[in-house]
């Protein structure tokens, strides 16, 4: 027996994965900036970072988007999987000021075939295209003994850069600070484990019932089926909020820990956060996970976005400002001097 028909035997098909490969530069091609120095091949992935900036600071971030690959796997969508990790990962370098410039990919999974793994890497590429970011390179791997059969992992790292003298720490927020919330699109990549288990949907059933689940139609999702809500991808928020960036205090990306653990994370600790939930109208797929599971209110927003996205802490005089910037952005609270505790959640 060969080397190679004896690794396949063992789980990892060696001339599936080069002919994989050998689409990877044309992919990878879809998302380049002038900035790439490498196409897909070497060990590494180069990236010039030039003389445009005065004095830079890279901002990185790396993260997955947990469990919610059980529905798209289930639902045949992993074409989408790309616009979550990209959008998660834009917004946690967007939260100190940074703006994309590259990033790469990492697929971990048992069994998929080089369809599937190039649905996966072409959606990473046309969301890196959309964010202006380029998909600098990745690596996909074969673990059959570490994931069962058709399962997978899709994770991230992304690099951004800010001016030094432009970074947002928080360290600006000051009591009166109005804060404004951008809608999400649902529950973006966080808090998939307990909406699988309360809605019944990807958890552990047979791949044609959680398919079936999800064209269900709960009246309280306005039309949309299950799968349209539980499926819609994380927003990214830079290209709204980097013409006024300069506007900004603080931002807080409300995604894992919700609103108690999030936004204490750019607080100075002499104040509170004090959000009024009656502000804004919560999207049904939170209101159906928490009648469905009977959850309280108070943990719904310490494990959800709830709708929110992102949220910016702004001068009160900037106010009209950036919100003309952003019409959609919604007055959500205000920072005050500290009560005692870090984040108020009123009108629960």
């Amino acid at each position: 027996m060969s080397e190679e028909r004896a690794y396949a035997a063992a789980g990892v098909d060696l001339a599936a994965r080069g002919v994989f490969a050998r689409g990877l530069p044309g992919i990878l091609a879809q998302a380049r900036r002038p900035e790439v120095l490498s196409d897909a091949g070497p060990f590494s992935g180069l990236f010039a970072i030039g003389g445009k900036y005065r004095d830079p600071v890279l901002a990185a971030s790396a993260d997955g988007i947990g469990t919610k690959v059980k529905l798209q796997l289930a639902a045949g969508r992993l074409d989408l999987c790309g616009a979550d990790i990209l959008g998660h990962s834009v917004n946690d370098i967007l939260a100190c000021g940074a703006e994309p410039i590259f990033f790469l990919d990492y697929i971990a999974g048992n069994g998929l075939t080089n369809d599937q793994k190039t649905s996966l890497v072409e959606g990473v590429a046309h969301a890196c295209a959309d964010a202006g970011c380029a998909l600098l390179g990745g690596e996909t791997a074969d673990m059959p003994d570490v994931y069962a059969p058709g399962d997978f992992d899709l994770a991230g790292f992304i690099v951004g850069v800010v001016e030094r003298d432009r970074i947002i720490d928080g360290s600006k927020v000051a009591a009166g600070d109005v804060i404004l919330g951008i809608p999400s699109s649902g529950l973006h990549t966080n808090g998939f484990s307990l909406a699988r288990k309360v809605l019944h949907v990807g958890d552990g059933e047979p791949a044609e019932e959680t398919r079936a689940r999800l064209e269900e139609r709960p009246a309280i999702l306005g039309g949309a089926t299950l799968g349209e809500a539980l499926l819609a991808t994380h927003r990214p928020y830079h290209q709204l909020v980097l013409p006024v960036i300069d506007r900004i205090h603080g931002m807080a990306h409300i995604t894992g820990g919700g609103y108690t653990e999030n936004v204490p994370r750019i607080l100075p600790a002499d104040l509170t956060a004090v959000f009024d939930t009656a502000a804004w109208e919560v999207p049904g797929v939170f209101r159906l996970i928490a009648q469905r599971g009977e959850i309280a209110a108070e943990e719904m927003y310490e494990v959800f976005n709830m709708g929110i996205g992102l949220a910016l802490f702004v001068a009160p005089d900037d106010v009209e400002a950036v919100m003309a910037a952003i019409p959609e952005a919604i007055r959500i609270g205000e920072a005050v001097p500290a009560t005692g505790r870090r984040v108020e959640l009123r009108g629960l």
